[in-house]
């Protein structure tokens, strides 16, 4: 049973529900899969906690798939958020699965992702999970010339080649991308110019190459960014086209989709993008013959869908200015606190459970006994009270598994999918 939703009012200024409406019930709760937050929180068992909205994850996928032709395929990037069941559940709205070590490998091949659309990227692969790839029968992106000799072992062993593709270090970046992949000296991928000789010794050592891999960057919210990165990709392997060592099979061409994290960012508007990709498949059925396109996605995917909720234990007020103290911090979610990447510190949208007749300014801070741990710095709150739900939007991708949750001792943070 839901409970009853109206649209989520907005009593200052910045509040997110304004810009992006979780519904809230009638008591002024958000529903979370139809159902007040708080009684959410009970049948998951307590705070902290992540959870994770099905019909928003469902709702993106398909936003995507119903935009894209069949011959650009969608994969989800587990470094995103490994979550098993949420990751089980992706398995049934994308058409396959990145993995970056052999413990997301496990999990894919537990979500019933056949092994044919799972694809393994990073830039320091272990002999063994080189070999486990191999056994698997997954795509591998190469981006060592190392790896070509521990692959080609791996094969004559398994009697079976290593089906290949190449990360490519691309000689440009993508613009304005929150992280940056490519361009300049890198840890990732074959440096652009390398290329064909990797693509030789690929054909000598006897491995089944399917194509190219390449990520330029990620977090961006420009398309037009996005759709020259794309093309530069395109017609950066059309350079090679007359050294495969096979037809291409799979262009990776990665991924890049930002969501915004302030009432200030602007959504990521995708209709350019996905034109994009339905030209430039249109181009690939000339040259690059039976192969498909593939965007590479995981915040994009699973961020907006993600909540991280927790409950204050203290209020205080310290020389005028009021301090939520809430069970979670930034030993959950590290990237919240502003300590995963960012240059300059920016509040996650965050919001109190409850609606009160007045606002404040107040700043949301966790129980570590370091500065370092505020997931919200001075912003416009309801008035919370000891015992209310804090909530953190925005949450859906490196939230727990990208935090130190083993700082301080505290318990761990639980997860569900609703």
């Amino acid at each position: 049973m839901t409970d009853d939703a109206t649209p989520a009012a907005s009593t200052h200024a910045a509040n997110w529900s304004s810009r992006d409406p979780w519904a809230r019930n009638r008591d002024g709760e958000l529903l979370v899969g139809g159902r007040a937050l708080s009684r959410v929180v009970d049948s998951v068992g307590s705070s902290p906690c992540y959870l994770y909205d099905r019909s928003r994850l469902n709702a993106r996928a398909q936003a995507l798939r119903a935009g894209l032709p069949p011959e650009v395929l969608v994969h989800y990037a587990m470094k995103a958020n490994p979550m098993p069941a949420l990751v089980c559940h992706m398995a049934t709205q994308v058409d396959g699965i990145d993995v970056a070590s052999r413990g997301e490998l496990r999990i894919a091949l537990d979500s019933g992702m056949s092994p044919e659309h799972i694809s393994f990227a990073g830039p320091g692969k272990s002999a063994g999970e080189l070999r486990q790839a191999v056994a698997a029968g997954i795509l591998i992106n190469i981006e060592s010339f190392r790896e070509i000799g521990i692959l080609a072992e791996a094969s004559q062993q398994l009697g079976q080649p290593a089906r290949v593709a190449v990360r490519v270090n691309l000689p440009f970046e993508l613009k304005a991308s929150g992280m940056k992949m490519a361009g300049g000296a890198r840890q990732f991928g074959i440096d652009a110019d390398r290329v064909p000789e990797m693509l030789d010794a690929i054909g000598q050592a006897g491995l089944a190459f399917e194509g190219f891999h390449m990520f330029a960057g990620s977090q961006n919210l420009r398309p037009g960014a996005i759709i020259e990165a794309q093309r530069r990709c395109y017609e950066l392997a059309l350079e090679w086209r007359d050294q495969f060592p096979a037809p291409v099979r799979t262009f990776n061409l990665g991924g890049g989709f930002g969501i915004p994290y302030t009432v200030n960012d602007a959504p990521l508007d995708t209709d350019s993008i996905l034109a994009n990709l339905a030209e430039l498949a249109e181009s690939a059925h000339e040259d690059f013959p039976g192969a498909h396109l593939v965007i590479e996605l995981g915040r994009y995917l699973v961020g907006e869908a993600g909540l991280y909720v927790t409950r204050v234990i203290d209020r205080k007020i310290s020389r005028g200015q009021v301090f939520l103290v809430v069970d979670g911090g930034m030993h959950q979610h590290l990237a919240a606190s502003g300590n995963f990447g960012q240059v300059m510190r920016k509040n996650y949208p965050v919001e109190v459970n409850r609606r009160s007749a007045e606002t404040e300014t107040a700043s949301v801070v966790g129980p570590l006994c370091t500065p370092l741990d505020l997931l919200a710095d001075r912003v416009p709150l309801d008035v919370a009270e000891v015992g209310d739900l804090v909530v953190v939007f925005q949450s859906g991708a490196y939230g727990r598994s990208a935090s130190p949750r083993d700082f301080l001792g505290h318990a761990d943070v639980l997860e569900a999918l609703i």
